[in-house]
């Protein structure tokens, strides 16, 4: 049973891709890193990498899962930057990926009714569509600041997620 039209369909599906494709980078760049350097800090007021791993996941459930989905919103944000006790990179992944599938399952079943329903998320007045425009831009965003912090650390031996290697790819 189809429960939007096929434009909603589309935005959901493609949401879904970008989250996969953010979350691919982030693996590939936690591949090349420690625990410790997943939470080193460029400075001291600066968050690590473990802290937006953090961060995505709680603005993601807080947006995406509860704001289509519904449900009790139980976010601490400033947790998400405070922690400083290392959780490992794999329990790091784990619960973002998590987060992420939960999200992709919201939206699969999301209603257009849901898609289309206003609601008051952190004091912004938002439709379902206006939370997916402003969560995955969020989501992409700390996604290259997070290749960004891999770079830094690991310097030359960097290894890229993709390089083009025919003309029609840029080459």
């Amino acid at each position: 049973m189809q429960n939007k039209s096929p434009m909603l369909q589309q935005l959901c599906s493609g949401t879904s891709r970008c989250l996969d494709g953010s979350m691919k980078k982030i693996r590939h760049c936690l591949d090349q890193l420690t625990d410790e350097q997943v939470w080193w800090r460029p400075a001291d007021d600066m968050n690590s990498i473990g802290n937006m791993m953090l961060h995505l996941a709680g603005n993601l459930r807080q947006w995406a899962i509860v704001g289509i989905g519904g449900g009790d919103d139980l976010r601490d944000r400033p947790a998400e930057f405070a922690a400083r006790e290392p959780l490992s990179k794999d329990e790091l992944l784990a619960r973002l990926q998590g987060t992420v599938d939960e999200t992709k399952q919201v939206l699969a079943n999301a209603t257009e009714e849901q898609l289309l329903a206003g609601q008051v998320i952190q004091g912004f007045s938002v439709t379902g569509v206006e939370i997916l425009f402003d969560t995955i831009p969020h989501f992409q965003g700390h996604t290259q600041e997070i290749i960004c912090y891999t770079r830094m650390q690991v310097g030359p031996a960097y290894r890229f997620y993709w390089s083009p290697s025919t003309p029609e790819e840029g080459a």
